[in-house]
């Protein structure tokens, strides 16, 4: 064969390559990476055709598989990095991303038994919802040895989700089917050990978006924000991403929400559907900061282990997801930002 397919090999992030020392590279402000990322990988890609995404089949040839949501996914040895992880202490989680195709869902057991064995880290997986028909595979999942899910949903509305990721591209995913999905997972793995993946700036409102987060919240689910980034190649990519006025108020939104501060309902907004109004006094969430931070899964601590550094934006832009507690700079800049 001589073919480098999952799930013996398997892509990691380019943060987690830097950190487990496969490359040679130091990160922004020092920022930490916290959640080894992994990827199943196979030669005939995803199955999916989301205009957004760096694996989509619609992607230009010459940039198939280079990079998927910002940076590049180098393909190892499943047995390497499990050799790597072990005695680095800063990794708190490892979360496995399945994509959509035929051997996904049989591989992603494989694996999450080999990681369960191979390391004491918590697993999560990202699952491809298009592949799941019955709660049987999310048991499956649970029994090798995941404790948590994510679900990508990624756009806000039915329309943008069907336009994006369904009939507007000739793609296999369906909205109400990852909702489905996502109720099925919260009752296998039970509420708040389910997550969403939404991403700002695929042209919802600010209204749509957080009536997304809270149709999460109220199902037992956290939101795990991104901002779009224009994938190269992409049919997206002269698409710009989200204004940062925008992103900011998103992650405060978010925050409330997911922490039970508050709901959509006493939120208010304009004819434009911009948020107006949180309907608290937002001042010490932006003081602290933690709002503005990358959001999800935990590590052992019950602190975010998903960190993924600089998956939003370049190191030289605005930090969109702090990898890290921002400092009291980083809190003057967002201030500004929200103006």
């Amino acid at each position: 064969m001589g073919h480098k397919t999952s799930p013996e090999y398997i892509q990691t992030s380019l943060a987690a390559s830097l950190t487990l020392g496969f490359q040679q590279g130091s990160f922004h402000r020092n920022a930490k990476l916290k959640g080894l990322n992994l990827l199943l990988h196979y030669d005939e890609g995803c199955f999916g055709k989301c205009r957004f995404c760096g694996l989509s089949r619609l992607r230009q040839e010459d940039h198939k598989g280079k990079t998927f949501i910002r940076v590049d996914w180098p393909l190892y040895l499943m047995k390497e990095i499990i050799e790597r992880t072990k005695g680095k202490d800063q990794i708190h989680r490892v979360c496995l991303s399945m994509i959509t195709h035929p051997k996904a869902l049989e591989d992603t057991l494989y694996v999450i038994e080999r990681l369960r064995r191979g390391t004491d880290l918590p697993i999560s997986v990202l699952i491809a919802p298009t592949l799941i028909r019955h709660d049987d595979s999310l048991v499956a999942m649970k029994k090798a040895g995941a404790d948590r899910v994510g679900i990508a949903i990624d756009a806000a509305t039915p329309e943008l989700f069907d336009r994006l990721r369904g009939k507007g591209v000739g793609g296999p995913h369906q909205w109400d089917h990852y909702w489905d999905v996502l109720r099925m997972a919260v009752n296998v793995f039970r509420r708040f050990h389910a997550g969403i993946h939404l991403i700002v700036g695929l042209s919802e409102t600010e209204e749509e978006m957080v009536a997304a987060i809270q149709k999460g919240q109220s199902m037992g689910a956290f939101t795990h924000l991104f901002s779009f980034f224009p994938e190269k190649g992409s049919p997206m990519e002269k698409h710009p991403p989200p204004p940062l006025d925008q992103y900011r108020r998103i992650q405060l939104a978010r925050w409330i929400i997911n922490e039970s501060l508050g709901s959509a309902s006493q939120m208010r907004f304009d004819e434009k559907g911009r948020l107006i109004d949180f309907g608290m006094d937002v001042e010490p969430l932006i003081q602290t900061g933690e709002a503005f931070m990358t959001s999800g899964c935990p590590g052992r601590d019950g602190k975010v282990a998903c960190n993924r550094p600089y998956g939003n934006e370049r190191p030289s832009e605005p930090i969109r997801n702090f990898p890290f507690m921002p400092e009291a700079d980083d809190i003057k800049e967002i201030r500004k930002q929200l103006e």
